[in-house]
């Protein structure tokens, strides 16, 4: 089925602010043997969507001994709960100790734009490209927050970047058939909305064929 331009969709990534998580091997703070035994199988407990157990195991790792990963999860835990504020809190925590984690700035700035915060977005993603210039989905929500603060050229550049670097995501190019759109550029846009459908639908194939 084909979508139509009449909305902004920055649905991808801001449902799944929990998108991955990135291994501890930038953690500033070293982890006892003890402690790194419970950060692995609250790792494998969330790795399986198991979120109870994961949240119970990390949060008996005194605070002091925690991990920027070990918070981040803890963000990702409480933000698909419906808690921004701690979550916020636990991304900050994760920024505190090492503020070259781009996965905490990148799940930050998710959150400031699932809150429509996008001048607040920006600022944390525009880290998340510096610190990780081929990370597509930090350029796609760039965009996105952009788009929201009406700097349509900015959004379309982003747009662009994060199709260099994965080429396979449809809603990339569907954002940027509305880019066009918003730019009465109507082929383009259709060329790029075709474009979509076709991934789309791709995507759709291969997942009822497993």
């Amino acid at each position: 089925m084909k979508k139509f331009l009449s909305v902004l969709i920055c649905l991808f990534i801001c449902q799944n602010i929990s998108f991955g998580f990135v291994k501890n091997e930038k953690a500033k703070v070293y982890q006892p043997e003890q402690y790194q035994e419970i950060t692995d199988r609250a790792n494998a407990f969330y790795a399986q969507n198991d979120i109870k157990n994961a949240e119970e195991l990390l949060l008996t790792i005194p605070e002091v001994k925690r991990t920027p990963q070990n918070w981040l999860i803890l963000g990702n835990i409480l933000a698909d709960k419906g808690k921004t504020n701690e979550a916020e809190f636990m991304y900050r925590k994760a920024l505190n100790f090492d503020n070259t984690f781009y996965k905490a700035h990148y799940n930050l700035g998710v959150l400031y734009l699932a809150q429509d915060k996008p001048n607040m977005a920006i600022t944390e993603l525009k880290e998340v490209t510096k610190l990780k210039p081929d990370y597509a989905y930090g350029h796609y929500n760039l965009g996105c927050a952009y788009l929201k603060t009406g700097k349509i050229s900015k959004a379309k550049f982003e747009f662009f970047l994060a199709t260099d670097y994965n080429k396979s995501e449809p809603d990339f190019y569907y954002n940027l058939a509305y880019v066009y759109k918003k730019l009465n550029k109507e082929k383009t846009a259709k060329e790029y909305l075709d474009l979509y459908n076709k991934l789309a639908e791709k995507e759709y194939v291969q997942g009822n064929n497993f």
